[in-house]
């Protein structure tokens, strides 16, 4: 269906641009050029967005300073649910912290994900891609056609790292959510929110059960993606440091 789609052809590019890089990487990494093409190619297209996501660490920042303010706002309108979204609605405006602005990136970096996900797990039009070895494992090989040979210890590094990948984001995720609550001014009650704290620090773990069904080339990428995920939320979401008056 997505043959003569936008995707499609955004897919075609990307399988040439991987299969360039396998062939510039191919007298350093010889057989696993391919392998090392993805990972590169993986890097750089979170490069390409991570502007976006700089932008959504700023504008939570912003609307975390407003938190006092918003505070006193639900205080003052509590009876009056209209007037109160309008008051934040200017609030977040003049701020330039729109709590919509920050759902953007997210959005945006929606079809890089697609494009690669397709690339990386089926070919799509390169399916020579998939052909090329990884220690011995063809790139579509998947964990059900075997753990025999060299599949056991690739697949087994991968996911274990993986797994350790997805255990620092919820974490971090769990630490993110409980800051909310107490900084962000934004209720934190009632069943809906429940279901969502319980939920959110489960979601990184999705990565590792879709590395079980997809080829070892989907697997590299998932793994260099979240790696990227993990060090960028380091350095983005560290503590800032207050000045100290003397």
């Amino acid at each position: 269906m997505l043959a003569f789609s936008p995707v499609h052809d955004a897919v075609g590019a990307a399988g040439v641009a991987v299969t360039w890089l396998a062939e510039l990487l191919a007298p350093l990494a010889g057989g696993a050029a391919t392998a090392a093409a993805i990972v590169l190619f993986t890097v750089a297209v979170r490069l390409l967005i991570s502007p976006l996501t700089l932008a959504q660490v700023r504008g939570e920042r912003r609307r975390a300073a407003l938190a006092p303010e918003v505070r006193a706002l639900r205080q003052r309108y509590a009876e009056d649910p209209a007037t109160l979204q309008r008051e934040l609605f200017a609030l977040y405006r003049r701020a330039g912290a729109s709590p919509v602005a920050g759902c953007l990136p997210a959005l945006l970096q929606a079809p890089f994900l697609l494009v690669m996900y397709r690339l990386f797990a089926w070919g799509n039009g390169h399916a020579g891609l998939l052909d090329e070895r990884l220690a011995g494992v063809p790139l579509g090989w998947h964990l059900t056609d075997g753990l025999a040979g060299a599949a056991l210890p690739v697949f087994g590094a991968l996911l274990v790292a993986l797994t350790g990948l997805a255990w620092s984001l919820s974490r971090r995720t769990r630490r993110t959510l409980a800051a909310a609550a107490t900084v962000a001014g934004t209720p934190t009650e009632g069943p809906g929110a429940a279901v969502a704290g319980r939920l959110a620090p489960l979601l990184p773990y999705g990565t590792v059960l879709v590395a079980l069904v997809v080829p070892l080339a989907a697997v590299l990428y998932l793994v260099t993606t979240t790696a990227w995920t993990v060090a960028e939320q380091a350095v983005l979401r560290r503590p800032r440091r207050v000045p100290v008056e003397t």
